[in-house]
């Protein structure tokens, strides 16, 4: 996949913001508001919100569509989080890996199951019911839509509610990686987005082994056959 070659769009500095800026985006999603509130003790402003300063009428609406999904979804924070690494690891999003993988250790995702999202092969043991997650993500990401097999086998798992929410998770992953991968959005420096998502797109880098504590992800280097937030969030 291609990405931007540099940063295209970087964040607003903090000093720029307007009043509106920051009163757009606070209140829409809890684990944002940290960072939002102007308080000295405030927490660093994760880039991706200096990016939705940018335009934060946009940007707040995005807000408020991740809290309903991430904090007030019907799916499990384990089903969830795979589907999103599914999608940062199917896209070459940095960005979107590296805020996820903490998230989907909190989930309880261990480092080795989060490694082996980004395995196309066979070789992790993955339950059937985790390998069609995965299959689903898969078939979103390379051609819009879930093919029956693996309809009529998620069906048997997951409710009308649950379902639906499975596509508008993986929907709304995909359109944040292309905004993301567009504008160049860059990980922290501190970040480990993976060998084979490079961070800094017009220098890429080799693979390099996969870390047993930090959980990375290699880019995607082929389509499988059968297609495959700003916050810090298995079994």
């Amino acid at each position: 996949m291609t990405r931007a070659a540099r940063p295209r769009i970087g964040p607003l500095a903090v000093s720029q913001w307007s009043a509106r800026d920051r009163e757009l985006l606070r209140g829409n999603l809890a684990r944002a508001d940290r960072y939002l509130s102007g308080e000295p003790d405030a927490p660093p402003m994760p880039a991706i919100l200096g990016l939705f300063a940018r335009h934060s009428t946009v940007g707040a609406a995005w807000l408020a569509f991740s809290s309903t999904l991430l904090e007030q979804g019907v799916l499990d924070a384990h089903d969830r989080e795979l589907l999103i690494l599914r999608v940062g690891h199917r896209t070459s999003c940095a960005y979107l890996w590296t805020q996820h993988a903490g998230m989907a250790q909190a989930a309880g995702l261990t480092p080795e199951r989060i490694a082996a999202v980004a395995d196309t092969g066979e070789a992790h043991p993955w339950s059937e019911r985790d390998r069609d997650l995965l299959r689903a993500a898969d078939q979103l990401v390379a051609g819009h839509v879930i093919d029956d097999p693996t309809w009529e086998r998620l069906a048997r798992h997951f409710d009308d509610r649950q379902l639906l929410e499975l596509t508008f998770v993986v929907g709304s992953y995909v359109c944040l990686a292309a905004v993301l991968n567009s504008v160049g959005l860059q990980p922290g420096p501190a970040a480990q987005p993976g060998p084979g998502i490079d961070s800094q797109p017009s220098r890429p880098s080799p693979p390099t082994p996969t870390s047993a504590r930090t959980p990375t992800s290699p880019l995607a280097q082929k389509e499988e056959s059968h297609a495959t937030f700003p916050e810090a969030a298995g079994r």
